[in-house]
């Protein structure tokens, strides 16, 4: 029997969320260069650059899948695998039973930390998995108390980096083992339903200083040299739009 391991950041914030800061295409490259084989942008209650981030994974050699972190009536919750806007501001089993009906899954993210929206113990009664590892958690108690929860109740659980800016993907990861599986046709649906199963391994630390800075600076890097080829691509069409604007009025 074969298995395939693939490693996933399950939770990556882009511009589009109101307190993440690059563009889809930065994650998705800053993703394939550490040696993650997928990242679910996870946008707070907005769903259309998950969808496009998901479309783009290919052409970086990642795995697509879309997903959104919607805030439900007590906390909230990331919906992996749907490709539309859940309902907003409804109870948890509700949302995640809509998560279920369109054929993805419902992960508790950050629980019990009430400064970031963690759903509170008392309502955490049903969810596919849980994030047991937030590499935002700085003092480790918050992730040490989802651990033990979800062991004691027998949810699988998953490691994420929460990444709001492009050094920080990849901080903390899901490793998935995946039996009989082939890695050129691997699927989203394999990715789902592996986590269902609890074939999880959580990856995941506070990175020292040095490594800090260099993932800063190579993130950095990175995003000034997107924004010079996007400036570039706009000035050229810029000029191009320009002289057939100019070539227009000559000829009237």
């Amino acid at each position: 029997m074969s298995q395939t391991t693939v490693r996933i950041d399950p939770h990556v914030h882009s511009e589009a969320s109101y307190d993440g800061h690059d563009p889809v295409e930065l994650l998705l490259e800053q993703a394939a260069e550490v040696g993650l084989d997928g990242v679910v942008v996870t946008d707070h209650d907005v769903i259309h650059e998950s969808v496009r981030a998901a479309a783009l994974a290919p052409e970086y050699g990642l795995l697509g899948i879309p997903g959104v972190e919607v805030s439900t009536a007590v906390g909230h919750l990331l919906a992996i695998g749907v490709d539309e806007m859940p309902p907003r501001r409804t109870g948890l089993k509700e949302t995640v039973g809509w998560v279920r009906d369109h054929g993805g899954i419902a992960v508790v993210p950050h629980p019990f930390q009430r400064s970031r929206h963690g759903v509170p113990r008392r309502h955490l009664v049903d969810c596919d998995a849980i994030e047991v590892f937030n590499s935002w958690l700085f003092t480790g108690y918050r992730n040490r108390r989802a651990r033990r929860f979800a062991a004691e109740r027998g949810y699988p659980g998953v490691a994420a980096s929460d990444a709001h800016s492009v050094p920080h993907v990849g901080r903390a990861y899901t490793e998935l083992v995946i039996d009989d599986a082939d890695r050129d046709t691997l699927d989203g649906k394999q990715v789902l339903d592996a986590v269902r199963s609890g074939a999880t391994r959580m990856r995941g630390r506070r990175q020292p200083v040095v490594d800090s800075v260099r993932h800063y600076a190579v993130g950095t890097a990175r995003k000034s040299g997107y924004y010079a080829r996007v400036g570039a691509l706009k000035g050229r069409s810029g000029l191009v739009r320009g002289a057939q604007l100019l070539s227009d009025a000559a000829s009237r």
